[in-house]
């Protein structure tokens, strides 16, 4: 390809689904025309959202044929049904990296490094922020440019990044409506560096902590209705297999899950919440450990269930999908996986909490990315939830529950 195609808005939105559902579907592409269709519309992962209706969809998929950027084949022997394909990267020589890059930025417009490194995890694994970075520089700098850095503008935290395939709205450097966060900035003193201030910070206030929340599930009370009837739920589809709360703090959800008939083990990264577990709740069992490296139990064939229950919450944006496949990995097959975190797109940092001076940021991560995240993991039979502040809360609460599957023939 001697020169970089110039693509119009539609035809960057299904070009880009494409190249993007190539790699996250494989099993379904090529794509049909109604499913080149949703993929344009999706609500998720797409900036902005459309409505392009069947015959706009079929004219762009026209063009981009006529100009070799896609080809067409058919759906299976004896059937009629025409699906399509992008014939771009190959034609063009993207490297996976380049792809993936390409791919975020035909979807979503400009897009800070960070957002980068957040939104390409399914499609390429950059080892880091700064990696994104170097790449970027590289396509920048190559003989055939295929992206350029915006000028940072007011109120922007870091610079954005463009495609050169075309007009880009907000290329003119003014920001979204709502500009992408960084969510990997918790980890710019490193991943240990951050743990050691969760350890720290939660070492801080566990027994403050553990007043403040180890009754709000207590039996008799109705103040969290639909997290009662969520973990009530999970004790029942574990059945008698093992549970793990990982991330359990003082034990106040473990102590629950047992008083409903549950086998949970409660599992925190922070010696003195489980200290608060083990003196609060004798009856049950608690360990240090590490989420990131959960095992499977001593004795069974895995977890019935596992609870990441806002446990996820200082971890960086790159860090979500692994961590979630670290907690899927040692699920029974059959077993489930539940999720609670705050749903949005940013980073909250304190320095008191409960009366007390920490150095704790918290981040919200956007339900797509979680979505995606579990997905990515294996999880199937996939339900998720959102829940808006009750009184005292100040964020939207997201709840995902999806299953390990299970042997064929199970």
């Amino acid at each position: 390809m001697t020169e970089l195609p110039q693509l119009d808005a539609a035809e960057q939105r299904i070009l880009g689904s494409l190249l993007e559902k190539e790699l996250t579907v494989p099993g379904s592409y090529p794509l049909t025309l109604n499913a080149v269709r949703t993929a344009a519309n999706q609500t998720s992962s797409r900036e902005p959202v459309t409505d392009y209706d069947e015959r706009t969809v079929n004219e762009t998929l026209k063009r981009l044929r006529d100009a070799d950027l896609v080809t067409t084949t058919w759906a299976g022997a004896g059937q009629r049904a025409v699906k399509f394909a992008q014939t771009i990267a190959h034609r063009a020589g993207w490297t996976p990296a380049q792809r993936a890059l390409l791919t975020v930025l035909l979807l979503r417009g400009p897009q800070p490094a960070g957002a980068l490194k957040t939104r390409t995890e399914r499609l390429y694994a950059f080892d880091d922020r700064a990696a994104v970075e170097t790449e970027l520089a590289a396509m920048a700098a190559a003989e055939q440019p295929l992206v350029r850095q915006l000028p940072r503008q007011a109120g922007q935290h870091d610079p954005r990044w463009i495609h050169l395939l075309g007009p880009v709205e907000h290329a003119d450097g003014a920001a979204p409506a709502e500009p992408a966060a960084d969510l990997d900035s918790v980890l710019a003193a490193g991943g240990p560096a951050r743990d050691d201030r969760v350890r720290a910070a939660y070492g801080t206030v566990a027994r403050s902590y553990a007043d403040n929340f180890d009754d709000e599930l207590a039996d008799g009370e109705q103040s969290l209705p639909f997290e009662r009837w969520l973990l009530d739920r999970i004790a029942a589809l574990a059945g008698d297999a093992p549970i793990a709360d990982a991330g359990c703090g003082p034990g106040h959800v473990t102590a629950y899950l047992n008083r409903r008939g549950a086998h949970a083990t409660g599992i925190d990264l922070t010696e003195e919440m489980v200290e608060q577990a083990r003196e609060r709740h004798p009856e049950g069992d608690y360990a240090v450990g590490d989420l990131r490296q959960l095992l499977r139990p001593t004795g069974a064939d895995g977890w019935g269930a596992v609870l990441a229950w806002y446990s996820l919450i200082h971890l960086a944006g790159s860090e979500l999908a692994p961590a979630i496949a670290a907690l899927a990995r040692p699920l029974r097959p059959g077993g489930w996986l539940l999720i609670a975190l705050h749903a949005g797109a940013e980073v909250i940092g304190l320095d008191r909490w409960f009366g007390h001076a920490i150095d704790l940021d918290f981040v919200l991560h956007p339900p797509d990315s979680v979505r995606a995240a579990a997905e990515a993991a294996g999880l199937t039979d996939i339900e998720w939830y959102l829940r808006g502040p009750q009184a005292g809360e100040t964020t939207t609460r997201y709840y995902l529950l999806g299953r390990r599957a299970p042997e064929p023939g199970a």
